[in-house]
């Protein structure tokens, strides 16, 4: 073989080599969820698995994270495609306020889909007598990793009942499945989770001990107004929780960026809403996701790629 050849050999059998490269490299998902105890990370994988069939030319995969919070940071680094964050999280990323964890105001959020409320559950163990939340003053709480979408939510709720952490006994800092361990060995009186209905790390707490559900009354919803509303937490969710117990909650929201571009957007939400199945098969809380309801609310710019799937359908923001 002539030199003529073995070059034109070698140049061919690199281009061979960088085509699959370059395609494979196209697009790549990472979905950011939360901690593997909570509704985020189960979802998360079941999404994860519907976007690799949509999009078969992507490197998917999942992230779990500390939910919310750092899921919005990571998405307007770049670092993420697509995130669950909840709506209040959302909000105050976009206003850029420090103390929820938000150096500057986050201008490349872009939202994908409201999907299904989280509930803010107060449980403590029975032994702790807690039964109201005026009994939390004195006793050791958790009430999330620090500055995560579930610690936002616990500042708002005991400031909206006139309480601070200044009031209880302890305050801990930790995800579900951490608090959840230390209440089993009477280390902690109460844990604070945000989170769908039926998250496995309260299901676990509730048949390790006897549990109280502690009342979060209407008024408190009332008190704090959008993006949150009053709830309640179904008869029979915990073992041992005999009656239903009003609470607040607060929709969550799948968030992209305006890095990602309008056809990858728009497969993602199209292959979400057309897989409702396999979501509610990764978890119950998928059971509220509606299509009709998901541009309510939604406190950031809806990706246009999103758009295009909602215009199609006939879905219009409230």
């Amino acid at each position: 073989m002539t030199i003529r050849n073995r070059l034109t050999a070698t140049l061919l059998g690199l281009s061979l080599t960088a085509a699959p490269l370059a395609a494979g490299a196209a697009d790549f998902i990472n979905v950011l969820t939360g901690g593997t105890s909570g509704v985020y990370y189960p979802m998360g994988v079941a999404l994860s698995k519907i976007y690799t069939e949509a999009l078969p030319d992507a490197k998917v995969q999942v992230q779990s994270t500390k939910a919310s919070v750092e899921n919005l940071n990571l998405l307007q680094q770049g670092k993420g495609e697509i995130g669950f964050s909840l709506g209040d999280s959302v909000k105050l990323a976009v206003e850029g306020d420090a103390d929820a964890g938000f150096a500057e105001p986050l201008d490349k959020l872009r939202g994908i889909a409201a999907i299904y409320p989280n509930y803010i559950q107060i449980v403590a163990s029975a032994e702790s007598g807690i039964k109201t939340l005026e009994d939390l003053k004195g006793k050791s709480v958790s009430v999330g990793a620090p500055k995560s979408g579930t610690e936002l939510n616990a500042r708002a709720i005991l400031e909206a009942a006139g309480m601070s952490y200044d009031d209880l006994g302890k305050v801990e800092y930790l995800p579900f499945a951490e608090s959840v361990e230390l209440m089993k060995n009477r280390q902690l009186d109460a844990t604070l989770q945000s989170a769908g209905l039926g998250v496995a790390s309260l299901k676990d707490l509730s048949t390790s001990i006897p549990i109280t559900v502690v009342a979060i009354p209407q008024e408190i919803a009332t008190e704090l107004g959008a993006p949150y509303v009053a709830g309640e937490i179904p008869a029979g969710t915990y073992g041992g929780q005999d009656d239903a117990v009003s609470t607040v909650a607060v929709i969550n929201f799948l968030v992209s960026s305006d890095a990602v571009s309008e056809d990858t957007a728009y497969t993602m939400t199209k292959s979400l809403f057309e897989n409702i199945d396999e979501m509610k098969a990764a978890h119950a809380a998928a059971n509220d996701i509606d299509v009709q309801k998901a541009l309510q609310g939604m406190p950031v710019p809806v990706h246009p790629g999103a758009q295009k799937y909602y215009d199609e359908v006939g879905v219009k923001a409230e």
